[in-house]
């Protein structure tokens, strides 16, 4: 054995070393773009759920004046009813104009 081939390194074991750089380079590489993920979907979860709970806080308000529009609804529907009852069952009807008299209050100019 020379000089030479006892200083020159041995490419077996530089090409292993090279390996195992490249490999937790690799690995690195590989956590940062997990995490990067991880980041992404916890935003994305979260922007979702925030939507979400706008969208509920919205469907609560929709039910709501639903609700009061059915309540309007049968105030109305009960006021033709009576109307309809007061002339079928208890026989009433709209006096003629004939019999019809206008009441009109002195205004509060006319008194001073």
């Amino acid at each position: 054995m020379n000089l030479e081939e006892a200083i020159a390194p041995q490419p077996s074991r530089l090409s292993i070393t090279h390996k195992k750089i490249i490999a937790y380079v690799v690995l690195v590489l590989l956590i940062f773009a997990s995490a990067t993920m991880v980041v992404f979907e916890v935003f994305e979860y979260r922007h979702d759920y925030r939507q979400m709970t706008t969208y509920l806080r919205e469907e609560d308000d929709l039910n709501a004046e639903w609700g009061r529009l059915l309540i309007e609804q049968q105030t109305f529907g009960s006021t033709s009813q009576i109307g309809t009852r007061a002339v079928t069952q208890l026989r009433m009807f709209s006096p003629p104009t004939a019999d019809t008299v206008v009441i009109s209050l002195p205004s509060l100019e006319q008194k001073k």
